[in-house]
């Protein structure tokens, strides 16, 4: 008898590329690991303001750092990411408000449509250097991710309601209870406990959490079939 799937919950918002690096690794083991994985899309400006953290691109070595880290982990994690070109124009000005909202929305309505829209959203704003921030741009990478132009603005239509705001304040403050100073942020729910792990490099002591085999960002069930 199989048992029944540990529950996990990855906090993120489209605007940390970090958050997409944990996300794709996740998404890779989750049947590997027999794990519910519940994304949670969730405002990382809100969090960052909550703890009192500022984003590391701030602090010019960081934000060196930060550019040739990014590069060598999707290498590394065989994700086709890189730097906007105008970076701060990205992070400090047009943020992620409107798209962290709207996938709120798709997971109010749509479920089974998140991990897809998410995904091509971060294509667009880590690897094409494309907007996320317009109606336009937003509808398009739904419309990509596989809903129809009626799914999509009917959605669009609802993410200045208040049912779209509350539920990612909610889920933001949840991130927050959880001791989230940052995304991505994953909690694993095991044997009564609640474990937060942050960033995306804690994977291996996930591993050891569930009890399971970490096999490498890629394991081999997936690397055979890239």
């Amino acid at each position: 008898m199989t048992p029944a799937p540990r529950t996990l919950e990855l906090f993120y918002d489209v605007l940390s590329p970090y958050s997409w690096l944990g996300f794709e690794v996740l998404c890779r083991y989750k049947k590997l690991w027999n794990i519910n994985l519940q994304l949670r899309p969730s405002l990382i400006a809100a969090i960052m303001k909550d703890s009192g953290n500022q984003p590391p691109a701030l602090l010019p070595r960081k934000a060196q750092y930060l550019q040739n880290d990014i590069r060598l982990l999707g290498q590394h994690i065989q994700v086709p990411i890189q730097f906007p070109k105008d970076f701060f124009s990205v992070i400090l000005e047009k943020g992620s408000l409107s798209a962290m909202r709207f996938l709120t929305a798709v997971n109010l309505e749509h479920p089974k449509m998140l991990e897809k829209v998410s995904r091509e959203l971060w294509m667009r704003v880590w690897s094409r250097d494309e907007d996320i921030s317009e109606p336009k741009s937003i509808l398009a990478a739904a419309e990509k991710a596989g809903m129809s132009t009626e799914q999509a603005q009917g959605l669009l239509e609802k993410i200045s309601t208040p049912k779209v705001k509350n539920e990612l304040r909610d889920t933001t403050n949840t991130a927050c209870k959880y001791g989230a100073f940052g995304l991505p942020v994953t909690v694993a729910h095991l044997d009564g406990q609640t474990h937060m792990l942050f960033g995306s490099d804690r994977m291996e002591l996930l591993a050891h959490l569930l009890g399971e085999k970490w096999m490498g960002p890629v394991p081999p069930a997936i690397n055979a079939k890239i």
